[in-house]
């Protein structure tokens, strides 16, 4: 299994036309689980999208493909692990961050980009203990938040 500690991400740039491509390719999963993450999340801990409430689903999901901002790419045995982070066009300053993965199709090595499939595998939600003991959550981010390696 690719870890955090097992895998190198690479620095965070723009999107190329391949990692472009990657999320257009898993778009309409990754915005029917983002759904599903927030009306999940709005019954047990609804702060984790407080950021967004005022936003209709539709509003949330209103991305495409040319608001993906940020990448950082990693290789692994298994395949690519690509991280995102995608712009909500109805705020100002509200992010999520995302992660697909790459694999080869069968009967290819997968070195060039029309020989991987594409698969969402998460969106991140954070939940921090402070000090105190207190929890913090959230799954909207800001401009400024750096992309990191994630698991869920």
């Amino acid at each position: 299994m690719a870890t955090e500690e097992t895998v190198q991400l690479n620095e965070a740039h723009a999107p190329h036309q391949a990692s472009i491509d990657a999320l257009d390719s898993v778009l309409s999963t990754l915005k029917h689980e983002l759904i599903k993450l927030r009306h999940n999340h709005d019954k047990h801990e609804p702060e984790y999208f407080r950021a967004v409430a005022s936003l209709s689903d539709a509003d949330l999901t209103s991305f495409t493909s040319s608001d993906l901002s940020t990448v950082r790419v990693a290789n692994s045995a298994y395949g690519l692990h690509l991280f995102g982070k995608i712009k909500i066009p109805t705020l100002d300053n509200a992010y999520i961050h995302i992660r697909i993965f790459g694999s080869a199709k069968e009967g290819t090595d997968g070195s060039s980009t029309d020989e991987r499939d594409y698969k969402f595998h998460s969106i991140h939600t954070e939940e921090v203990v402070k000090g105190d003991g207190d929890r913090v959550y959230r799954a909207i981010f800001g401009k400024d938040d750096a992309l990191e390696w994630f698991d869920t």
